[in-house]
């Protein structure tokens, strides 16, 4: 393996853009479907209802962010106050190099030395004057570019490969384009890479694992640090051998973007890319930034976190739709970001789903992979205040860069100058990393389950303590190439959402049986003020009680609607007795509210045959016994074959 990329494990984990048949299907109805105009109607019959209770979920505000308070677990890079309408000033810290395992190592540290060929040997430079000396010469064309990046990266030389920045702005631009693109915007990108020491005076801390802390920059001291990772400036920062330093970090130099026209047949995404994070870099040097943004590592330990089967919340309020999206119509609530552990995924490699989207049309997240190490299982990245640069269509290898974003078009909720009182957009995106399961039957686990609702829980609280807290805007979290159960994540998104308080909007990516399953069996939930920690013992009964022999015996709603002793819904019921009959999953399911007739012996219109199991029969016994229980009907046990059929237990499922 070549240096300067990350192991084939590695990328693996950071990429995943397999997307099945039936979610490109998805993503193409939607797109189709998708109106010009968000401030029409565009609700399907069941969201009709629902359309007047939008407004009424709490957005964030100017006073429902978490404070900026300078501290030992929060380093702000700046000056405060935050004067309106003015860049703060940076911050001095007592120790402005720190090279050490804690902190970002700089490139301008005076600890970076780097070889350099003269006549008389080989002699150590400091690196950042190789930086200064290479991209303060006029750069003229992509080639030139490359030079002046290698020329301090020299033992990659025969490693790297630029041709996907080469074919870039020799075959996709036009020459008026890329002539524009060399004189004007990439001497700003330089100016903003170069002015990095002036700009960040104080050290910045690595988010480290179980280490709960916080960083707050400006804009513009985001946009040179992300003007540096396009220059590839940053030391020790090209490897990601184990055991090298940065092995547990995602990669944040741009060299692996750069060699994208490799990427075949996905050689069109790094193009796309490339649009992109070119489009930010134009509005940055065009017009300075004026916000903050706060980058937040969550960590809760275990004994902290909620007890679930004693949990006496019932779940929130929920507004579920097949239309729209999370960062368009979930602009003001907390965004959910399907992550990977590496935060950013794929989004400087072939990577182009969920998460490489938003941290493409949000770039400044991008920055957050230059000190978030890996998540654990009880954390979580919260970005609050990052802006919105872009618009895109399509997803993984058929999305495109649309053009540059318009609030007032795209969020309906949105407003300019929505700013809190530190300069932070009214923005805040929440990373959960949801597990793989190459089995998906084990996400029924109890493990399984509890790892994710704690993850999600960690995601959706506020430790800050801020009251009435915005909605959390989300959807399939972890259900594409990790085979999640989109039912379930709906379920253990609405109990973390309980225990933090907060009311949830999700959207299903264009399905709409989903959409109608999740919303009924919420009305079921709330209307009866099931508690979460009786749903929560359900969930973790259906593993033991529904699966054996590889398959499960009952969809998963329709053991929680026997359960809960609540007829199906019917257009629930047809479905699920279509997917069953074409599933080699599901071996039988039997509807809560059928209309079979018990009488004394057996039950009617079943027969004892060969094509009905045992498992079939106590299964068809239990559901029955569950929806006539408030009637106390009296049944009688099915035999076959002389057997008896033992006696409820009592147990619910």
């Amino acid at each position: 393996m070549l240096d300067g990329q990350p192991p084939e494990k590695k990328c693996l984990v950071m990429e995943n853009t397999k997307l099945s048949d039936e979610d490109v299907s998805r993503v193409l109805l939607e797109e189709e479907k998708r109106p010009e105009s968000l401030s029409q109607p565009c609700y399907t019959w069941s969201e009709v209802r629902n359309e007047s209770t939008r407004g009424s979920y709490k957005l964030f505000g100017p006073d429902t962010m978490p404070p900026i308070v300078p501290s030992t677990s929060h380093s702000v890079l700046f000056k405060l106050p935050v004067i309106s309408g003015r860049s703060p000033d940076p911050f001095v810290g007592s120790n402005k190099d720190c090279w050490d395992s804690h902190h970002v190592r700089m490139p301008f540290s005076n600890h970076s030395l780097y070889p350099f060929d003269t006549p008389n040997g080989k002699v150590l430079k400091l690196r950042w004057e190789l930086v200064k000396e290479a991209l303060s010469n006029e750069i003229t064309c992509s080639r030139e570019l490359e030079d002046a990046i290698l020329s301090y990266n020299t033992r990659y030389r025969q490693k790297w490969d630029f041709s996907g920045l080469h074919h870039f702005f020799e075959e996709v631009l036009d020459a008026s384009e890329s002539e524009y693109f060399f004189e004007s915007v990439l001497p700003g990108m330089v100016h903003l890479a170069l002015s990095l020491p002036s700009l960040v005076q104080s050290a910045i801390p690595l988010l480290r694992r179980r280490r709960p802390a916080s960083i707050s920059l400006t804009q513009k001291q985001v946009a040179s640090l992300l003007a540096n990772a396009f220059f590839c400036t940053f030391p020790r920062r090209n490897t990601a051998r184990e055991p090298s330093e940065y092995s547990t970090f995602p990669d944040i130099n741009f060299n692996r973007l750069f060699q994208g026209h490799k990427w075949k047949p996905k050689a069109q995404i790094a193009v796309e890319k490339l649009k992109c994070l070119i489009h930010y870099f134009r509005q940055v040097c065009s017009k300075d930034p004026l916000g903050v943004v706060t980058f937040a590592r969550r960590y809760c330990p275990e004994s902290l976190l909620p007890k679930w089967p004693e949990a006496r919340e019932i779940v929130p309020r929920l507004h579920v739709s097949a239309t729209g999206r999370i960062e368009d119509e979930g602009y003001g609530m907390l965004q959910v970001d399907f992550a990977n552990k590496f935060v950013g995924g794929g989004v400087l490699g072939t990577g182009c789903v969920q998460e490489e989207i938003q941290f493409l049309i949000f770039p400044e997240l991008i920055v957050s992979r230059l000190f978030t190490e890996a998540l654990d299982r009880t954390e979580a990245l919260v970005v609050s205040g990052c802006e919105r640069y872009s618009v895109y269509k399509g997803y993984s290898e058929t999305f495109r860069w649309a053009g540059g974003y318009d609030p007032k078009k795209l969020s309906p909720n949105s407003s300019v100058t929505a700013r809190d009182v530190y300069g932070r957009h009214l923005t805040s995106i929440v990373a959960i990393d949801a597990l793989n399961f190459s089995s998906p039957s084990r996400q029924y686990s109890q493990d399984a389950l509890l790892r994710e609702v704690n993850k999600a829980y960690v995601g959706f609280s506020c430790p800050e303590g801020v009251a009435d807290l915005p909605a959390v805007a989300t959807g399939n979290w972890g259900c594409g190439v990790f085979h999640g159960d989109a039912q379930l994540k709906a379920l253990l998104q609405l109990m973390a959402a309980a225990k933090a308080k907060r009311d949830l909007v999700y959207f299903t990516f264009g399905n709409e049986k989903l959409r109608d399953d999740i919303d009924s069996l919420h009305k079921c939930l709330y209307n009866n003020k099931i508690p979460i920690g009786e749903l929560w013992q359900h969930l973790c009964h259906y593993y033991t009680h529904c699966y054996q022999d590889g398959s499960f015996s009952s969809s998963l709603y329709t053991y929680l609607y026997s359960v809960l002793e609540e007829p199906a819904p019917a257009n629930h019921i047809a479905q699920q007795n279509t997917s069953i009959n074409s599933s080699s999953d599901i071996k039988m399911e039997v509807p809560s509210g059928g209309s079979a007739k018990v009488g004394s012996s057996g039950v009617e219109g079943v027969e004892e045959d060969a094509s009905f199991t045992r498992e079939d029969l106590d299964q068809l016994e239990e559901s029955i016994k569950a929806y006539y229980a408030d009637e106390q009907i009296e049944l009688a046990c099915v035999s076959n074959g002389g057997d008896s059929v033992p006696q409820s237990t009592g147990e619910n499922g």
